[in-house]
């Protein structure tokens, strides 16, 4: 039998990856290509969509090449992406209009502040499952058509296409036959009523949008189209998947089942949990979305977003000089004093879920005379574990369900200290898996099993590290009723 090959292209914010997969499921080999980060003196974050579509098909080249399988051989690809980020671009050309807004962007806050003062915002939350925010692309599209020279015309002749980076690659790769965009993403737009799973007309003309110029939405495991990448197939390949990355990685990461749940340890962390066919709108500070659709069923998710978990410790690296490197974190944890009182409170910007505070401010508590280096570092990195865990029990609380394990990734799983420590204040199991590329492994899965070529036994690919929890009950409830006592401190 002929080796069969699914490629999954893992278009990020700072770059895009393409992963090939044989047909059994496993990781063969990744090829990258980073993209500029445009910032202008206002503070708006900008990408060129141009240079990310050719880097998407330059980086599949050179996966194919460098592998050196046959091109005949590759079956199926994925897409998951940077969720958010959005553009504008000429149905007739396939030209984008101007470049696209990435999520950080907040230059559409204005938007969103005529839209709230017309009373809309508790139904655009209980619609979308979304606060009404610039962070999401409904603002950012309605930027886009109101100050890009010559779009208010093409838009009145239903000249223009509204999208987020997926939809932009499926429609240049499928040249221009194919406008969609998947569940997932979709539901991130904050244009789309996720109970009756379509664009909601009322929300899209309070942003100046028509339902009618946006993408058709499809299951995550559905064919997109097909694509020779610009001639470098001589057969055309379906495009089997798409998922927004952090979806993609609660797929890769087998959380199928209501009650699943995985956190991605970046930047910043996405904590997300299936809730399974039916939505719940949280009341504890997280926001609702749709997982995916997958094989016909539509499955919700409560995610949390908190802004600096791995920043602290590029903090403590570049701003407060206490160390060299990351990798220098366990070693300082565990010469730290075991039962010190010292919090750290991240609050560089505010704090994100679930207190969504913007006015905090950012605090050391607890310091005494035996404070050093070693406590303080300590006290960054388990402010990380803290954190995840107040996202974690939230979600617990608004889906009335009991979470047994947290399924993790990111590059801080490395660090060992933080994640038993992790496992201690959760009270729950941790696991960690031997790979990092979750959300393009999630896309990839998602198109072999889309294409019947993978079935839920591609699941067991992965290898976990096990971390249980250690720590005896009483000290558990002290530590982490010392970390809810700092963050109280904090908020105003």
């Amino acid at each position: 039998m002929a080796e069969s090959y699914i490629i999954s292209i893992d278009q990020s914010t700072q770059g895009t990856k393409a992963l090939l997969f044989d047909q059994d499921g496993m990781l063969l080999q990744r090829k990258d290509l980073p993209h500029k980060q445009m910032i202008n003196e206002k503070g708006w974050v900008s990408h060129d969509p141009e240079e990310i579509y050719q880097n998407a098909v330059q980086v599949v080249k050179n996966l194919v090449e460098a592998s050196g399988i046959s091109k005949e051989s590759v079956k199926g690809i994925g897409i998951s992406n940077q969720r958010e980020t959005s553009l504008v671009w000429e149905k007739e050309t396939g030209k984008a209009i101007a470049h696209a807004v990435v999520w950080q962007c907040a230059r559409a806050a204005e938007i969103c502040r005529r839209v709230e003062k017309t009373g809309a915002a508790e139904m655009i939350r209980k619609k979308t499952g979304l606060a009404l925010s610039p962070y999401f692309p409904a603002s950012k599209l309605a930027w886009l058509k109101e100050n890009v020279e010559g779009a208010e015309a093409l838009a009145k002749k239903h000249a223009l296409c509204f999208g987020t980076i997926d939809t932009w690659l499926v429609y240049r790769m499928t040249h221009g036959t194919s406008y969609k965009t998947d569940y997932s993403n979709a539901s991130r737009t904050q244009l789309f009523d996720i109970f009756e799973q379509r664009w909601d007309e009322e929300i899209c003309q309070l942003f100046g949008l028509d339902a009618q110029d946006l993408a058709e939405v499809c299951d995550s495991d559905s064919c997109f189209g097909e694509t020779d990448l610009d001639g470098f197939f001589e057969k055309p390949v379906p495009i089997h998947s798409v998922l927004g990355d952090s979806h993609g990685a609660l797929f890769g990461q087998g959380c199928l089942e209501k009650g699943m749940i995985k956190s991605t340890y970046g930047t910043g962390s996405s904590i997300m949990m299936n809730i399974g066919e039916t939505p719940v709108l949280s009341t504890h500070g997280v926001v609702t979305s749709l997982a995916w659709g997958m094989q016909g069923k539509i499955n919700y998710v409560l995610e949390g977003n908190i802004n600096y978990t791995g920043a602290v410790i590029t903090w403590l690296k570049d701003d407060m000089e206490l160390i060299q490197s990351p990798a220098e974190t366990e070693e300082l944890c565990r010469k730290a004093e075991a039962d010190d009182s010292l919090y750290f409170v991240p609050a560089f910007t505010g704090l994100g879920a679930p207190y969504w505070n913007s006015e905090a401010k950012g605090a050391l508590i607890g310091i005494t005379r035996t404070t050093r280096k070693a406590e303080m570092v300590c006290a960054g990195v388990e402010c990380i574990a803290y954190q995840i865990a107040d996202v974690v029990n939230a979600m617990s609380q608004d889906a009335k369900t009991e979470i047994q394990e947290l399924r993790v990734d990111g590059g801080p799983t490395r660090n060992q200290y933080l994640m038993q420590f992790q496992s201690d204040i959760l009270n729950r199991k941790v696991l960690v898996p031997d790979a990092e590329e979750l959300s393009g492994i999630g896309a990839a899965y998602a198109a072999g099993r889309g294409l019947g070529l993978y079935g839920d036994e591609v699941f067991t690919r992965l290898k976990r590290q096990e971390y249980a929890p250690k720590m005896c009950e009483e000290i558990r409830v002290r530590k982490y009723n010392g970390w809810k006592d700092a963050v109280k401190s904090v908020l105003k």
